[in-house]
């Protein structure tokens, strides 16, 4: 199998370029957060970087994270491995920067929602449908109410429904909505980061953003708690889970 991920620099080492790639689907699987792991924490550390951009190869972003990898047998290692990653970036130095297109689904919408700014082209496809496979969105669970608020982030955390690009932009999930979110990523970081001092920008980033890092690492650890002994305890989360996989209707009972 290919490789999950394809990594550069640009800008003379100032921009960290990361791209998903297994198109169409993208899915943040255990390979996947592996590899933007071990990328991230090789490169944060260099002090002429000033950002980092995610985007992703075909015609989406990522319509997920492995949903064989939600079963009980590995579903421990899975979170604790992408909420590590969701952590890194969230806590990362220097800005990341998301540029997304066509559908951006449960964990793909996990990590690029822990990035700092979202770039999102106007018709694409965002939500969080872990509901209709019987389990929740953890991750998600702790990052949406700060950037959407508590009444819709409740909305899609519960209905598992989804927005467009437009509507991401509107409520304040997206830094902007347009025909090319890898372009306006890029101009971003041209007008507003390129010429920055890297030293400056590291404690502004810290400035801005660590009260909420340490707010989501506590939440991350109470809501994986939960998901790991309370939801994955349920009957209909691994029904859920394994009617998907069979491609069949779940056959829910309630307990």
């Amino acid at each position: 199998m290919s490789e999950p991920l394809r990594s550069w620099l640009e800008a003379d080492g100032r921009l960290l370029r990361l791209r998903l790639d297994r198109p169409k689907a993208n899915i943040v699987d255990a390979a996947m957060i592996a590899a933007l792991q071990a990328v991230l924490d090789a490169q944060l550390v260099r002090r002429e970087l000033l950002a980092v951009l995610l985007d992703a190869e075909g015609p989406h972003f990522s319509f997920g994270a492995s949903v064989q990898e939600h079963l009980p047998a590995s579903c421990g290692a899975m979170l604790a491995s992408l909420h590590r990653l969701i952590l890194t970036i969230a806590a990362s130095p220097v800005p990341v920067l998301a540029a997304v297109r066509g559908q951006c689904l449960g964990g793909g919408l996990e990590v690029a929602t822990a990035c700092h700014l979202i770039f999102v082209a106007s018709d694409a496809t965002l939500g969080q449908p872990e509901m209709q496979l019987g389990v929740f969105a953890p991750a998600a669970s702790c990052l949406l109410p700060a950037l959407i608020g508590p009444q819709r982030a409740f909305d899609l955390l519960i209905s598992g429904r989804s927005i467009s690009g437009a509507q991401a932009a509107a409520w304040g999930l997206a830094t902007d909505a347009g025909a090319d979110p890898q372009a306006a990523a890029l101009a971003y970081f041209e007008a507003q980061l390129a010429g920055k001092s890297g030293a400056a920008l590291r404690q502004a980033v810290r400035a801005a953003r660590g009260a909420d890092v340490e707010r989501l690492r506590q939440r991350l650890a109470a809501v994986e708690r939960q998901y790991l002994h309370e939801l994955m305890a349920t009957r209909d989360a691994v029904e859920g889970l394994e009617a998907f996989l069979a491609r069949r209707a779940p056959r829910w009972e309630h307990r």
